[in-house]
């Protein structure tokens, strides 16, 4: 089943003060992400990746083409998908686990604290639901948002280079954490942590019930990470009216450590086929940004 579909979507931005001053982000693109797949989407800077991620979650409205979620039309908020962003989520005002339970509680959840609890755990936080987000490391920060986010069990993860402003080694223990999540993989985990569900695996509503593996669309200017953790990989070229150029199957073995797989022979193969498509576009937008 597909879980997310853009279908020829085209998003053009408008100039407030000049109508005849428009800019198309990316033109006629159509994408899918299957259910419980991971893809990732790698572009130049400025490529319209993050556009398309707010696209599928109903926060921008495609000017043409449409954006289908599970078979069904989009219209508004994808209620559906949880978003993880780049920027800091957090709400500076809340502890750790108060901002694990706001979703919940603006859901009306009678368990928010219990369920919030547990997500901690299974982020490896457990002892840290005190703390407000300036007591807490940049790492830490990040495994909150996680929680926050799938304490709500979307069926769809939306991910905006969640981790892009972290040290290399964190970022690998996050990249790991998150698939070990996703895939319920208890015994590759990057740090020690009490054993995973799957990536969502309860509804907030319900409580206990457990769900299929979700879908991921996961952005990031990071072609290894996208390499390590992914199923397919798609590339998209260099804007304006940026348009996916590949779409690669990643058919390396899961469980996958992050960092291990970096070092498989396959792993260099495919880096080089998709640095091979996606190279010149990469310059492309490296020149416009120097002109700009």
């Amino acid at each position: 089943m597909t879980a997310l579909s853009l279908e020829g979507v085209s998003c053009t931005f408008v100039s407030r003060d000049d109508a005849a001053q428009r800019y198309t982000a990316v033109k006629d693109v159509t994408l899918s992400v299957g259910a419980g797949e991971f893809v990732s989407v790698v572009g130049p800077t400025g490529c319209g990746k993050s556009t398309l991620l707010n696209m599928a979650a109903g926060l921008l409205a495609p000017s043409t083409g449409q954006v289908k979620v599970f078979g069904e039309t989009l219209s508004g908020i994808n209620k559906r998908a949880g978003y993880m962003f780049q920027a800091e989520s957090l709400m500076p005002w809340r502890t750790a686990l108060s901002n694990v339970m706001a979703g919940l509680e603006f859901r009306g959840a009678t368990d928010a604290r219990a369920q919030a609890e547990e997500w901690l755990k299974r982020v490896g936080l457990g002892g840290f639901g005190d703390r407000y987000p300036h007591q807490l490391s940049g790492g830490m920060r990040k495994r909150v948002s996680l929680a926050q986010t799938l304490v709500l069990d979307p069926d769809i993860i939306l991910m905006d280079e969640p981790f892009s402003a972290l040290d290399v080694q964190t970022r690998q223990l996050m990249e790991n954490e998150v698939l070990a999540l996703w895939a319920n993989d208890d015994g590759r985990r990057a740090a020690p942590s009490p054993a995973a569900a799957p990536l969502g695996g309860r509804r907030a509503a319900t409580g206990g019930r457990q769900s299929q593996k979700k879908a991921v669309l996961f952005i990031t200017h990071d072609l290894d990470e996208a390499i390590a953790m992914s199923d397919r990989v798609v590339c998209l070229s260099a804007g304006p009216a940026s348009h996916p150029i590949g779409d690669f199957r990643i058919d390396l073995d899961r469980p996958r450590d992050v960092a291990e797989v970096r070092a498989t022979p396959r792993f260099v193969e495919l880096h080089q086929a998709i640095w091979q498509v996606l190279r010149d576009e990469v310059l492309k937008g490296y020149q416009q940004q120097l002109a700009a």
